[in-house]
């Protein structure tokens, strides 16, 4: 196969794609399931290559092969960036499958067909998900500054993601992140004349402007989603977790101030705009609520989650924010813990199991009730039972104390039902939890170096002698998930806030140093 130079589009296609069959890997795990079918982790028999399997679901489409898996080899087959997942080829099988139960996929076409990505050990929600899992700042930066990146880069080649999230944001050992999900993605052009769809990206991802039924957007849609992210991992939980579109814009509206002509010219002519607009004022309150993080991070914040798109900024802008020029400075990728791999629906899974336990052990106890820890003997025939006032004793001060038995919990302090919180109540730590993700279309599932067109300073690693730059521990040692991933001399958020740029171990200023054009 023909591979483009890296950071550019790959234009060349390949004729051997679809010739190979899916008995050329063996199916390992199940790791995804969405909208789109179904994701495995499987082996190339040959080679002892992990890959992912991501079957294309073809049982509803009535007019042949669906256009969102078109659209997405396409888009993926010309795009060619370190920060974005790699498709490697596709694959069918010739004959109708069966799934884990045995039950054939009724597809009428009486074939499969199968992506065959690269594996990566995690998503970002299932990583997140861990257990007593905790990101430190330089790893938030981290991911970030990738996630920048890789989607610079779609910018830069006019392709919108549309669907960004964290179960569509893949991370390997290595601590690379990519892109990945295309399959609500599409070209587009710069002068955003086109009409567009805007039944895209879940829910708690929608920027407003497609809440209130614009048509006509741009890469602007996809910073949003990146901001919202981005406010997660420093927040702890998910910012707007709205259940259907009207409690949506109202949860964006609380925290980002209610659209108007003042803050954002031309909302007035969005088409759902006067069925949805606040009926009382509403001030901006995102400093307020989040003013616990770091100055730079809110600064950036601020303008990931501007309301007019138009002043949005971009994901080039965002990568010379401050933010990524104070210390601690983005770790290195290859400094970050190795960890058991998760994935969403992984983690998911194991919740369902673990709630499914929990019920069946109170049924179980509700059917099978224990005996009581201090029940009264049972009195013998013709003999009076030990405690029982015979004759003509006195009726008062007769009770000896009783004392609680085994089972008696009363009085006793009793845990939180949740365990020990998972973030300090400062949410500094970077932490991240994770309730039931909005839903929305494109699935749940994700898998979906060198120079390209200019795009700003990438920001540089944190060397590990620098201060607030920690550096993971690798090996089975990082497995562990009970204590934090970082280490403990990392300075708590906000120690950023007054001091001035990591120290630059080469001289010079950052275009210098990285040889970009100013």
């Amino acid at each position: 196969m023909a591979i483009a130079s890296p950071g550019r589009l790959n234009l060349n296609e390949s004729p051997t794609w679809g010739s190979r069959s899916v008995d050329c890997f063996e199916k390992l795990e199940q790791i995804g399931e969405g909208t789109y079918g179904q994701v495995y982790m499987a082996k190339e028999i040959k080679t002892s290559e992990i890959v992912a399997l991501k079957k294309i679901r073809m049982d509803n489409e009535r007019e042949g092969f669906p256009i969102t898996a078109i659209r997405e080899i396409k888009i993926l087959k010309k795009l060619h960036h370190e920060n974005v997942i790699k498709l490697k080829e596709i694959v069918t099988s010739p004959g109708p499958e069966k799934d884990e139960q045995g039950r054939t996929d009724g597809n009428k076409y009486k074939g499969g067909i199968y992506m065959v990505f690269e594996y990566m050990d995690h998503d970002l929600t299932g990583l997140a998900d861990r257990p007593g899992m905790r990101f430190s700042v330089a790893q938030i930066k981290c991911y970030m500054r990738q996630l920048l990146t890789g989607l610079h880069y779609c910018h830069v080649n006019q392709v919108l993601h549309r669907d960004i999230k964290g179960s569509n944001l893949l991370i390997d050992n290595e601590g690379n992140l990519k892109l990945a999900d295309f399959g609500l993605a599409r070209s587009f052009s710069n002068e955003h004349n086109a009409n567009l769809t805007n039944r895209v990206i879940t829910l708690w991802y929608r920027p407003p402007e497609l809440l209130l039924g614009t048509t006509k957007y741009g890469p602007a849609v996809d910073m949003w989603s990146v901001g919202c992210i981005f406010a997660e991992l420093l927040h702890g939980k998910p910012i707007f977790p709205g259940k259907d579109e009207p409690e949506q814009l109202n949860k964006i509206f609380e925290l980002c101030g209610a659209p108007d002509e003042v803050n954002w010219p031309g909302v007035s002519k969005i088409p759902w705009y006067n069925n949805f607009k606040p009926t009382r004022p509403m001030k901006r309150r995102l400093r307020e609520v989040f003013r616990h993080f770091d100055r730079h991070a809110l600064e950036l914040l601020e303008r990931m989650l501007a309301l007019d798109p138009s002043q949005r900024i971009s994901a080039k802008d965002a990568l010379d924010a401050e933010y990524f020029w104070t210390d601690p400075l983005p770790c290195d990728p290859k400094s970050l813990p190795k960890y058991e791999s998760s994935h969403e629906f992984q983690t998911k899974k194991k919740r369902q199991q673990q709630r499914q336990h929990e019920e069946n052990a109170k049924r179980q106890k509700l059917q099978h009730p224990q005996p009581h820890g201090r029940l009264p003997p049972i009195q013998q025939s013709g003999q009076a039972h030990p405690q029982m006032r015979t004759g003509n004793q006195p009726l008062h001060n007769s009770q000896p104390p009783v004392a609680a038995g085994p089972s008696h919990h009363y009085g006793k302090p009793r845990a939180p039902a949740g365990g020990p919180g998972r973030y300090p109540s400062s949410g500094t730590s970077g932490g991240y939890s994770h309730p039931n993700r909005g839903g929305g279309q494109g699935g749940g599932g994700g898998y979906g170096s060198g120079p390209y067109p200019p795009q700003g300073r990438a920001p540089p690693y944190g060397s590990s002698g620098m201060s607030g730059a920690p550096r993971g521990g690798g090996g089975s040692n990082a497995y562990g998930v009970g204590a934090p991933n970082y280490t403990q001399g990392a300075p708590p958020y906000g120690s950023s806030g007054g001091g001035g740029r990591g120290s630059n171990m080469m001289g010079g200023n950052r275009n210098q140093q990285y040889g970009w054009q100013p």
